[in-house]
């Protein structure tokens, strides 16, 4: 039955006896057998060598096939559940799921569900039957992949206040590449939101023509009209996520463009900018991500409050300016990058220190004024920018739809020194984490000791691919990758006693076994003229300190098509709510250097079993 349903699939090709390697992958696709090209290629070659001529038979294309999709690990599990070897029956179908695949609920309907999709010989499937070939197309599909399937659909509970998750989000979105010289572009607008991001930051200045623009200040990078960031905005802000945008705003504008920036706002996005609030009543509480859906929420300083807008809007504001009061704390070591925003009446320089006290010296700080146009202050809603001063001063004075900034420096010493009062107010408030102004390069923080305290909005710069965006990606897959995760209870709760460091009641430890079995397919190594490679494998784990830890494989000399390890690495992890685990494949060059192969980032809770 296997050899008539492979001859029936390729036979055609053969037809004029042989086939050259463009038919061949032509075939491996028709098949649905997924293949590197190096890897194939590699292999056709050395079916070919020492002949004349660069083409295949059907006998040729056979071994070719069985080289790249029978794999041994597979065969090896397949005998251990199959009776005959040849096929495996409903009955043991259902055995395979219960012990290899921990499907526990596994039954006669899962596993016909399973042959329907992936058995590809018609005769197998009549007899309700999985055949080899229908096994291996199973393990290297989707319903195999090691991402829990129903996590890849929003599950969680999205009617929290705001404040209860985190969100992903961009810094200075518009670089591209760094932060002196390098170019603004929309597409980093683009980009980021096809990757689920949620907090786009937009720096607005004065341009010519009376057009806002958009760019790095102080610095050469180049400029794009702010009306041309909003429509891309309103191109793609729901294309991947249905839940809320947040334009983070570092404006610099006067009152004059300021408002040709609301005008622009709201002819550009229409219905989709949030004008009022979703009721009437006074705001206690802010709205959720469920409430606000397709929904456009503007984050910026903001003259008076809420409830005061709101009596004002149908009023006509034009030409109006209001002006904030904000004590500027002299002692405070600034991290540069987020410049004195808005358009100040009495410009000031700032200092820098290495001592930040938690509730900021009086005689060092002065008080500094700024305009603001009515029309753009009005529409900011749920999302008020506000200085953050201390812990204790947001706690006795900060209203819940008013969130603070703070550069990395500042907040490292925050959840150094004051953890639990840092869980206390992200328990309440939104809170942005920025990349301090050094980073010139545009390298990124570790964004994990920032949500290992319960920061909303840890934003990192998304145009620079390593660590750190891995561990944003791998966290944001979570959640269908709306880009909103519910934060564990403990960060959410007012009254929490957790803090990254004394964990208490909080810790509950689970042991995590992975079971390195093959690798299949890894890209080439860059110094080898063939598909060869010495792969090893790292695997980390990023969460609260306690549960930091790396473990690495043994290195498989000169395969990179099949290399076995058949290793088991052991973790315990204390805080799994927080936990993500990222595998990194590498080639071993010297024993000092590796060469980067490829990686993968999750959460701990989202791996699946089996």
């Amino acid at each position: 039955v296997l050899c008539t349903w492979f001859l029936s699939v390729i036979q055609n090709e053969f037809r004029a006896g042989k086939i050259d390697i463009d038919s061949t992958m032509r075939l491996l696709e028709k098949l649905k057998v997924s293949f590197d090209y190096s890897h194939v290629k590699h292999v056709f070659k050395k079916t070919i060598d020492k002949r004349k001529e660069h083409v295949i038979n059907i006998e040729d294309f056979r071994a070719i096939y069985r080289t790249i999709a029978h794999r041994a690990e597979f065969q090896e599990l397949f005998r251990a559940y199959s009776l005959n070897n040849k096929v495996l029956a409903n009955v043991e179908l259902i055995d395979f799921l219960r012990k290899a695949q921990y499907q526990t609920d596994a039954c006669e309907a899962t596993a016909l569900e399973i042959i329907l999709k992936h058995e590809p010989i018609e005769e197998v499937k009549k007899r309700r039957q999985l055949s080899f070939e229908g096994f291996i197309r199973y393990l290297s599909s989707e319903d195999c992949s090691v991402f829990k399937s129903e996590q890849k659909t929003v599950y969680q509970d999205m009617t929290h206040p705001l404040c209860d998750y985190f969100i992903s989000s961009s810094h200075n979105t518009y670089l591209i590449l760094d932060q002196l010289v390098g170019p603004s572009d929309l597409w980093g607008y683009s980009s980021a939101l096809l990757k689920g991001c949620r907090c786009l930051e937009i720096d607005c200045w004065d341009g010519s023509n009376n057009e806002p623009v958009v760019y790095h200040g102080h610095t050469l990078t180049t400029k794009i009209l702010f009306r041309s960031v909003i429509q891309v905005i309103d191109k793609y802000a729901f294309m991947v996520s249905d839940y809320p945008v947040i334009l983070s705003l570092e404006n610099h504008c006067s009152p004059k463009q300021q408002e040709v920036m609301a005008d622009h706002l709201e002819s550009i996005l229409g219905d989709k900018l949030l004008t009022s609030t979703l009721d009437d009543t006074v705001v206690t509480q802010l709205p959720s991500p469920e409430a606000l859906k397709f929904k456009i929420l503007v984050k910026n300083k903001k003259v008076g409050t809420i409830e005061e807008s709101m009596l004002r809007r149908n009023l006509d504001s034009h030409g109006e300016t209001g002006e904030i009061s904000e004590t500027e704390n002299m002692s405070e070591e600034d991290e540069i990058d987020e410049k004195t925003p808005l358009y100040q009446t009495n410009a000031s320089l700032k200092r820098k220190s290495n001592n930040i006290p938690s509730t900021p010296p009086r005689k060092k700080t002065k008080m500094k004024k700024m305009k603001i146009a009515i029309p753009l202050s009005d529409l900011v809603i749920y999302t008020k920018s506000e200085k953050f001063v201390s812990f204790e001063h947001s706690l006795a004075h900060q209203k819940c739809y008013e969130n603070n900034s703070i550069g990395e420096v500042k907040a490292r010493k925050f959840v150094k020194h004051s953890a639990r009062e840092f869980v206390a107010h992200t328990s309440r408030f939104i809170t942005r984490i920025y990349p301090k102004g050094t980073r010139t390069g545009s390298s990124n923080y570790n964004p994990q000791e920032f949500w290992n305290v319960g920061c909303q909005m840890v934003a990192l710069n998304f145009q620079t691919p390593g660590v750190q965006m891995e561990l944003q990606n791998g966290k944001f897959l979570d959640n269908g990758g709306c880009g909103y995760i519910l934060k564990p209870e403990f960060l959410r709760n007012h009254n929490s006693t957790f803090t990254p460091q004394n964990l208490g009641r909080h810790s509950k430890p689970m042991t995590l076994s992975i079971r390195l079995i093959s690798g299949h397919q890894l890209p080439p190594s860059n110094l080898s003229k063939t598909n060869k490679a010495d792969p090893l494998v790292h695997i980390e784990i990023y969460g609260v300190p306690e549960d930091q830890a790396r473990k690495k494989s043994s290195v498989i000399k000169s395969n990179a098509l099949g290399p076995r390890w058949d290793e088991t690495f052991s973790f315990i992890v204390q805080v799994p709510e927080l936990a993500l685990i990222r595998f990194c494949v590498e080639d071993e060059i010297s024993l000092v250097t590796n060469e980067f192969l490829g990686q993968y980032t999750l959460p701990v809770l989202s791996l699946s079993k089996g």
